[in-house]
């Protein structure tokens, strides 16, 4: 009798532990922003950090040979962005979890952050022109860019735990308007410096910029997503359905391609460049070796 009853005990247990398990995959796959939001994210920042680990050992042979700093350090400084922004995009159900909205805002606070770094850094490294290049480029640049992010980190860290403001936790039916006035004034300063740097390309000012193209389709490619986000931040703060819907979709966006978008543009080159460099140094010394003096008579 106790033995069948202690078994009953435990086949519910077992039973419960399953549809609470069952439970928590529903609300982290379908709950809160829904199933297409969190699965274009969550598979395209996978994808990324898979593909980064499969190139890892051939990157790293070909930055050890490179001894670019500047390379080296955004491919640090992309790893890192990428793993935390994996994380960000796993645990999306902490936004709509009352238990976990205090470590969602961190992980969003300590996401973003790194990926505004890199955003920053490249913006003050596009605008340093022709002449950033070196070690003493790499320490100007991360410096502005630290001073910069870090009063970003101290305002937003004002608002969330100071003053109680939700940043991070997009609610439909609270539209707050002091947040989503921060996020306006947030975006128009991105906005307007890249709308600055596609000017000066147009302008006689051009000779001062990289002669790169990639560069300005990159920063066409931000503005036009900047440009977005502050109208759907403008028009979420008014209490608009259209402006929350754009402002959700801007932020998968950003989340699933800006770190694909920035290693396509300032990073892929460089490691296609160093194989070419590669292949003409090991053709050069088999030619001078006499390996290919067939080829030439």
């Amino acid at each position: 009798m106790i033995s069948q009853s202690v078994l009953t005990q435990v086949s519910n247990s077992s039973t419960a532990l399953s549809e609470d398990s069952d439970h928590r995959f529903y609300d982290w796959l379908l709950e809160c922003h829904g199933f297409w939001h969190n699965a274009s994210s969550i598979i395209a920042s996978f994808v990324f950090v898979l593909y980064l680990a499969f190139q890892a050992k051939k990157s790293f042979l070909k930055l050890s040979h490179g001894r670019s700093y500047v390379i080296i350090s955004y491919y640090v400084c992309l790893w890192l962005a990428s793993v935390l922004n994996l994380f960000w995009c796993l645990f999306q159900a902490w936004e709509c979890s009352p238990g976990k909205q205090l470590a969602w805002n961190l992980l969003s606070l300590f996401t973003t952050s790194a990926m505004l770094f890199l955003e920053v850094s490249l913006l003050a490294f596009l605008l340093q022109g022709n002449s950033a290049s070196g070690l003493e480029a790499l320490t100007r640049t991360f410096g502005i860019s630290g001073v910069i992010v870090g009063v970003d980190i101290v305002l937003k860290a004002i608002y969330l735990f100071g003053l109680g403001i939700p940043l991070f936790v997009d609610s439909h039916g609270q539209p707050h308007p002091v947040k989503w006035n921060l996020w306006v004034v947030h975006k128009v300063l991105l906005t307007a410096v890249y709308a600055f740097i596609l000017f000066m390309y147009h302008s006689r000012w051009r000779e001062r910029l990289p002669a790169r193209p990639t560069f300005y389709k990159y920063v066409t490619v931000m503005f036009i997503l900047n440009a977005i986000s502050l109208f759907a931040c403008g028009l979420t703060g008014t209490g608009a359905d259209f402006g929350f819907w754009l402002y959700e979709a801007a932020v998968v966006c950003y989340h699933a391609l800006y770190l694909p978008l920035l290693y396509i543009t300032f990073l892929a080159d460089f490691f296609q460049e160093d194989d070419l460099h590669l292949e003409n140094s090991y053709y050069s010394e088999m030619k001078d070796a006499g390996f290919l003096s067939s080829d030439w008579e």
